[in-house]
């Protein structure tokens, strides 16, 4: 089989991204843990990850179904995937596969999934529509697809107010949708779903509050690290303008009165719409 070109990412897919990642799953992991509980993620599950990344979600749901259950993971970057499968390797779990495919030219492998997970993957993909087609074909009647992603990016701001940092947080959104995405996607997750079949059976906001002292202030910190110097490859701003915004933000962080409000998550949880409650709905 031909090798697939490794995809480009807006933060790349190289080792220093992967640990990222790995810090912004356990910032995550609580809230996460706690949405798949209130869905019925439990052992014997069949549960699809759409948008695996290198497996950090992937692993613990693993862990929850157990051998009895499966695990599909699908994930576009060569590298995520040859990444996750070490680890399902390493710790034998059988019941997990990861696939390498496209969201928005290949086919999910499944059919007949209990629950699709999708966390922050809607927000890139060139169609949301496509995507959520895709797990809706996924998703066995009354089944039920989650989806974490950004309703409200600009909410992440620092208190006291700090210009540079809101001048990045623009040039962030501004870049997302240059390249094709839109950091704002939920907005449009419940027309998308109902028109996939899906009835929403839930939606919340999630969004953190914290000091410096919080450990969940490295995940927004470790954005702004990485996401400069991308900015700066992409020319989209100079190297002297990136270091004001470096030295801006640590002033914040050495100041133990400073707050910072996250970009807002929406929590969607919608139910696959059964053959009797399409007829009941006219659909």
């Amino acid at each position: 089989m031909t090798q697939r070109p490794e995809r480009d990412y807006v933060l790349g897919t190289h080792d220093e991204e992967i640990e990222r990642l790995g810090l912004q799953h356990r910032v995550w992991r609580s809230t996460v843990l706690d949405c798949w509980q209130r869905v019925g993620i439990t052992v014997g599950s069949r549960v699809l990850d759409v948008g695996a990344g290198p497996g950090y979600a992937t692993f613990d749901l693993a862990e929850i179904v157990g051998p009895t259950g499966q695990v599909v993971a699908v994930e576009r970057s060569t590298r995520f995937v040859h990444a996750a499968r070490a680890v399902c390797k390493a710790r034998r779990y059988d019941h997990v596969q990861v696939h390498e495919a496209d969201l928005m030219s290949d086919p999910l492998p499944v059919q007949g999934m209990d629950v699709a997970w999708c966390r922050w993957v809607a927000s890139f993909v060139s169609s949301p529509t496509t995507l959520v087609s895709r797990i809706a074909a996924a998703v066995r009647p009354g089944g039920v697809a989650v989806f974490h992603e950004y309703v409200n990016y600009a909410t992440w701001r620092l208190a006291p107010r700090r210009q540079a940092v809101e001048e990045f947080v623009h040039h962030v959104m501004e870049s997302w949708r240059a390249a094709g995405g839109e950091p704002d996607v939920a907005l449009r997750l419940p027309w998308l779903l109902a028109d996939a079949g899906f009835t929403v059976r839930s939606a919340a906001p999630k969004v953190f509050c914290v000091t410096p002292r919080d450990h969940r202030w490295r995940w927004p910190a470790s954005f702004i690290t990485l996401n400069l110097k991308r900015l700066v490859e992409l020319g989209r701003v100079d190297a002297e303008w990136a270091r004001v915004v470096e030295d801006e933000f640590a002033a914040a962080e050495r100041a133990p009165e400073t707050l910072m409000v996250t970009p807002m998550v929406l929590e969607v949880i919608a139910a696959q719409r059964t053959e009797k409650s399409r007829a009941e709905n006219g659909a």
